[in-house]
């Protein structure tokens, strides 16, 4: 809240408390389909959706329906845009609706990468638009409480965090030739700003996630969500400045993100584990998590206490184990009303998750699997050796190893990927030192003509 508190004024036409806004839906999927719920209500109208794929529309009886979303943006009567694309269009989708005169929501992750991320903040600074990022805990009262408690000092200094997605997914098929999109789906607009690759998965929809020229794994998909949580109940307003990761897909499918990862961070002599898996655990078991058995969320480790903290609340401790603070939460359930209201005002100040926020939330997501992407197979103990100086990061290998043992991984066959260690330029927005060359080249991926986010917003 404090980095959207600089960029409080947003000078337009103020619609009024009672004046109802006009939303457009992009992306009407699983997550679009729900926000045509929450956004149709509390003063505010779906008056249109958009998707690629025609057969997805229709959701919202009464709402026009465009298939390339650039008709709906033409359209005057739509105050705010709503984007539940997939992830690679999630930025240039933004840009274009801020230069058409509206706001924006924007789904998590709010980029694809870290450089079209920081174009979308322009737009928004340029346009003087409202923009909310789609991590919707942070209009969760549980982690706003925790983060009054640690700003507070009740628990006095914040030593390690370890923080944790952990949920078991199924392989997505392994095809040997590609398949055709369905007849429904315009391809060459639902691909977009990136490359028309051949369509190798069998669910056409969704699985993208899995694959980098459309989605950024898990760590984006989920990750995201409780690493916005740490960001608030930390108060950064930037992300760590090194990063390590470990991990691999141990699926032999047409996936590429790694489905067990974890990256090691440092930020201003906090050390932070990012722990994402998607095998299950033993049966009964904890899935191999540390410190926060199978729920996943975010463990605090201070000087007085700790906190366990997920969605859906939370509560702190004292060392001995006893419970000192209880922290309720609902998972964000006002996090569209929220963007409405800053939207009636024309004032983002009131934004929990404001652009920048999302940003930064979204870019250390990037930085974890930037650090896996360049890392090579590595045998355990110069694994053990890269991350010796922190327990947690030991524990969690510990831990991670174990669980592939229950699922009779064999790491001979199918090795660990470790990164060496990179460092972050938080100003610049990049990599330097040792290995910048190689991680800096996937800061940004190049743009189609016509779907190419610009260099100039």
């Amino acid at each position: 809240m404090a980095a959207s508190a600089i960029y409080s004024l947003v000078p337009h036409t103020v619609l009024g408390a009672n004046e109802r806004v006009n939303i457009g839906v992009i992306g009407s999927g699983n997550q679009g389909g729900g926000h045509c719920g929450r956004f149709n209500q509390n003063g505010s109208k779906v008056i249109a959706v958009s998707d690629a794929d025609s057969n997805r529309m229709g959701k919202v009886e009464g709402a026009v329906q465009h298939q390339d979303l650039r008709k709906l943006l033409e359209m005057k009567d739509i105050d705010a845009v709503v984007i539940a694309t997939p992830n690679h269009w999630h930025s240039l989708a933004a840009i274009w609706s801020m230069q058409a005169g509206k706001h924006a929501y924007v789904e998590k992750p709010v980029s694809h990468n870290i450089w079209e991320g920081r174009k979308m903040v322009e737009a928004a600074r340029k346009y003087k638009r409202v923009c909310q990022a789609g991590t919707q805990q942070r209009s969760c009262p549980a982690p706003q409480g925790a983060a009054r408690d640690i700003k507070a000092g009740k628990y006095g200094k914040v030593l390690w965090v370890h923080c944790s997605k952990l949920g078991s997914r199924e392989p997505i098929g392994k095809l040997i030739v590609p398949v055709k999109p369905p007849e429904s789906v315009d391809y060459d607009l639902w691909a977009g700003p990136t490359r028309m690759s051949p369509v190798m998965r069998k669910s056409f929809h969704y699985d993208w996630h899995w694959q980098f020229n459309w989605g950024n794994g898990e760590m984006g998909n989920w990750g995201v969500h409780y690493i916005d949580d740490l960001r608030n109940i930390l108060g950064w307003n930037d992300v760590p400045t090194n990063v390590i990761s470990v991990g691999n897909r141990f699926w032999d499918d047409n996936g590429e993100t790694p489905n067990m990862q974890f990256s090691m961070m440092e930020h201003r002599g906090v050390k932070v584990v990012v722990d994402i898996r998607n095998l299950p655990g033993a049966k009964g078991g904890r899935n191999g998590a540390v410190y926060l058995g199978s729920r996943g969320g975010n463990y605090i480790m201070c000087e007085k206490g700790y906190i366990k903290i997920a969605r859906g609340g939370g509560a702190g401790y004292d060392l001995d184990g006893k419970r000192i603070a209880h922290y309720k939460g609902n998972g964000g359930s006002s996090h569209a009303i929220n963007f409405l209201n800053a939207v009636k005002a024309g004032d983002n100040s009131s934004l929990t998750a404001e652009i920048e926020v999302g940003h930064q939330s979204t870019a250390m997501c990037h930085l974890a699997n930037i650090a896996w992407r360049v890392g090579r197979e590595m045998p355990e103990d110069q694994i053990r050796s890269s991350i010796k100086n922190h327990e947690d990061a030991l524990n969690t290998f510990d831990s991670m190893q174990a669980q592939l043992k229950f699922n009779k991984i064999d790491l001979e066959k199918m090795p660990m990927i470790a990164g060496p260690k990179l460092t972050y330029d938080n100003k610049a927005e990049c990599f330097t030192g040792a290995h910048a060359d190689k991680a800096n080249q996937y800061l940004r991926s190049t743009g189609r003509t016509k779907f190419v986010v610009p260099e100039k917003v």
